[in-house]
């Protein structure tokens, strides 16, 4: 999907490529200032940039994550997801309208409200 033609067309004027993560996003900065941008690889979704990218993005760290400055993993890490919300990927639980729409009966000592107590 990539970016807009105006986004293109800004990334190709003012635009310095910092680096790409494992996703093929690809990570920019204004060549005279302090502006930071993503051009996404895929459909633009915010949680399908890694979490050393985003504090690079947000200014939460100094230097972006390549070469010397790459954070490594810890041994207990998990790869980094994107939001699965909207995608066949996406979880539902029971009982939901996508699962057969069967709730869980409620016990006995339920008892809905109702404005006329």
């Amino acid at each position: 999907m990539g970016a807009t033609i105006g986004t293109r067309f800004m990334t190709w004027w003012k635009g310095k490529l910092i680096g790409e993560d494992e996703f093929g996003n690809r990570y920019f900065q204004d060549k005279n200032g302090p502006r930071r941008w993503v051009i996404y690889a895929d459909r633009p979704e915010a949680s399908a940039v890694p979490a050393d990218w985003h504090g690079w993005l947000h200014k939460t760290v100094e230097h972006p994550p390549v070469g010397d400055h790459r954070p490594k993993q810890p041994d207990f890490g998990i790869d980094h997801q994107t939001n699965p919300t909207g995608t066949v990927a996406a979880h539902f639980p029971a009982g939901s309208m996508n699962e057969g729409g069967q709730r869980q009966g409620t016990s006995g000592d339920y008892e809905a409200w109702s404005p006329d107590k």
